[in-house]
């Protein structure tokens, strides 16, 4: 949530409203959306790469240990699906809106604020890496975060305005000044603590003629937050005596609203004088949509504490819905993401926006297939299942909406879920169908065969597997290098393996750092204003696309193939700079040549996903249309005499070299 204007307004009068504190020694329970948003925006991270996993995981790690130091004890609440009232729908499609139009500014050389696509998963594998205690709300988590607080008597760490209405026993403290990079000393002592700032409603109370605090959630709908946007309020504002305060407009309304409404003793009395300034035909709906929106700022029904206790809660809203338990109990533990129970309950989703080429269809499409495939396991997930044991469903019972981007706008499409098999069908017991079976409806929908990654380790068959889908896919318009570039950069993680599980003096380490100093230097950092290569960020907005809703899949079915570290998988800085690298001077193999057993693993990744790719991928660069069609057909009329392997076949270790050789011979005759 959020109540427009509010935390700019008490930022300001921060002298009033907020007091020192020397934070240590405590439960914290901190706003898990609020962090990783602050972490990945104000910590000078690359945004317009589609994300370097790895340097925001060391930022995140560097949080938490500095809580750490000062025996703080955090338990991170992270937002789930959205709301099944669906009352912020207006306020997510502006949102939507704005993301759409940072990315496009960042996609030619602007500015803005655009959360990498992974981001959210990334951040949960740090916490989970760090032993950091967290949960997932089935839906908003802003009043699960006060009743568990409260519970607990400890201060909450967020950066939304929400929480300066919330009645906290132990407070809010604010990202804005919560200075984790600058611990202090307790005199005379080693003891470290966080300098912060804590948010004091009862002085925030006493500043406006001691108002009462149930007067705050209807100072929020009034002021209009993500849940309440009535137009007809304007009119109320419009004729109530607002004067203009020292600080000028920016804070006119929530200075003018509080002045106002704390001359009333209750919310009783105060709505209806608000009620006299409209016209009686809208009275009693508005007063209906008002009380309705308060509620929002009661205490929550939920008991998280029970789930850090003993690995559960209930949540009363959830159980109404029918959904399975062991659909509940992974989401409570984030072990499916929020885009499972907003398909499951609301058969709608969002899909996030990438900075990608606008001027192209989203970089999302290329991996609907997967999630028809997901819609169709949870056709039965609400508490008014279809029955899908049909041998066909009606269209409509199989229809799923989608938010998603056009040009620079949003659209809702219809998308229909690809029917499950009989057996397949029943979504409670999913999760009881033998690990054969789940893993073939994963491969089946990523379009690969076992075969295909019987050689690959375990921790990356999935990313293998989901790039042999986008390599596939007819939306995909990767080349070579592009694939060069995926690969090289998920060596990173099995780099670091050998340098740190062997010897200083050991040759493999060497030859280890050597090459992950040398992919380290590769990154491409951006100059302010420098345009994308706007083809390539599509392309990898493709992959990652692919990888999220191939990771969501795999979830879904109770992983049937490792989950991949995200933290090493992809860097964007490090792909982008591969990319302008490879088709330059720089190969793959004079790359790898530094470290025998990188080479070995990446001809084993590319031998795997080249099986998989069209034979378009290994054909040199056309310089003109005519002459790309006459090489397609040397190419194809040496590929179809020569008496070797095809040199895309997967068992082929020198495939590489064999598109070297056949592009020069092309190349050659081309000259004579």
């Amino acid at each position: 949530m959020g109540i427009r204007g509010l935390m700019s307004f008490v930022e300001d009068y921060s002298n009033e409203f907020f007091t020192d504190l020397k934070l240590r020694n405590t439960k914290l329970i901190i706003d898990g959306y609020s962090l990783f948003h602050r972490l990945c925006f104000n910590s000078n991270l690359e945004l317009r790469y589609g994300g370097d996993y790895d340097s925001f995981a060391d930022v995140v790690q560097k949080f938490f240990e500095s809580l750490f130091a000062c025996h703080i004890c955090p338990y991170v609440v992270l937002d789930g699906g959205c709301d099944i009232s669906d009352k912020k729908l207006t306020t997510l499609k502006d949102r939507a809106r704005e993301k759409i139009q940072a990315a496009h500014s960042l996609s030619i050389g602007g500015g803005g604020n655009v959360c990498p696509l992974l981001i959210r998963e990334v951040f949960i594998q740090v916490l989970i890496r760090l032993k950091v205690q967290f949960v997932q709300s089935f839906s908003e988590a802003d009043r699960d975060i006060m009743t568990l607080a409260n519970h607990w008597n400890c201060p909450v760490l967020s950066s939304d305005s929400d929480f300066c209405i919330f009645d906290l026993k132990s407070g809010f403290c604010s990202l804005n000044g919560f200075q984790w990079k600058n611990l202090n000393t307790i005199k005379d002592t080693q003891d470290y603590y966080i300098p912060a700032r804590c948010f004091s409603l009862d002085a925030f109370c006493h500043y406006f003629n001691n108002m009462n605090k149930a007067l705050l959630p209807l100072f929020a709908v009034l002021c209009g937050n993500d849940h309440i946007n009535l137009p007809i309020m304007e009119t109320f504002i419009s004729k109530v005596c607002l004067p203009l305060p020292s600080k000028g407009r920016r804070c006119h309304r929530v200075l003018g609203l509080l002045n106002w409404l704390s001359h009333f003793d209750g919310p009783n009395e105060a709505l209806d004088n608000v009620l006299k300034y409209l016209p009686k035909k809208d009275r009693k709906h508005v007063k209906d949509l008002v009380c309705s929106s308060m509620e929002e700022y009661q205490q929550s029904q939920v008991a998280l504490q029970d789930f850090f206790r003993c690995g559960a809660y209930i949540c009363p809203d959830a159980l109404n819905l029918g959904l399975p338990e062991w659909v509940l109990a992974a989401l409570a533990r984030g072990q499916l993401a929020p885009f499972i129970s907003d398909a499951s309950v609301l058969r709608r989703t969002f899909l996030q926006t990438q900075v990608e080429n606008m001027q192209r269809p989203n970089a999302h499409r290329i991996s609907q297939p997967i999630r028809q495939v997901m819609y169709g396991l949870l056709l039965n997930a609400s508490s008014h299942p279809e029955d899908t044991s049909q041998n066909t469903l009606p269209s409509q019972l199989l229809a799923f909406n989608e938010v998603e981007r056009i040009n620079t706008n949003i659209k809702i499409s219809v998308v229909y879920a690809k029917q499950p098999l009989k057996d397949d069908s029943d979504l409670s017991k999913l999760i009881e169908l033998p690990l054969a079976r789940r893993q073939m409806l994963l491969l089946e929908a990523l379009k690969v065969t076992q075969a295909v990654l019987e050689p690959i380790p375990t921790f990356l068959k999935l990313p293998i597997a989901v790039t042999c889908y986008w390599l596939q896919s007819t939306e995909a318009k990767a080349k070579l290098h592009h694939l060069q570039a995926l690969l090289l950069g998920m060596l990173r993680a099995p780099l670091l393996a050998i340098i740190n599980s062997h010897g200083k003096e050991d040759p493999r380490v060497h030859g280890a750092k050597m090459l992950y100093e040398e992919l380290q230097q590769v990154k491409v950092p951006m100059r302010p204003g420098t345009r994308l290569d706007l083809d390539t960020a599509h392309v990898f907005c493709q992959w990652q696309s692919c990888l999220q809703m191939g990771l969501y899949l795999n979830q879904l079915l109770s992983a049937p193939l490792p989950e991949p570290d995200l933290t090493q998988l992809y860097n964007g800085s490090l792909v982008h700079g591969l990319c302008q690298r490879l088709p330059a001077s720089t190969s793959a193999d004079s790359l790898l040549s530094m470290c025998p057993e990188a080479k070995q693993l990446y001809e084993c990744l590319f031998s795997a996903t080249s099986s998989c790719a069209p034979a378009e991928l290994f054909l040199p660069k056309a310089k003109s249309n005519s002459k790309s069609r006459r090489r397609k057909k040397k190419v194809a009329s040496l590929q179809t005499t020569s008496d070797a392997k095809p040199w895309h076949d997967r068992s082929n270790r020198f495939g590489l070299l064999m598109v070297e050789s056949l592009e020069e011979h092309v190349e050659n005759s081309e000259l004579e």
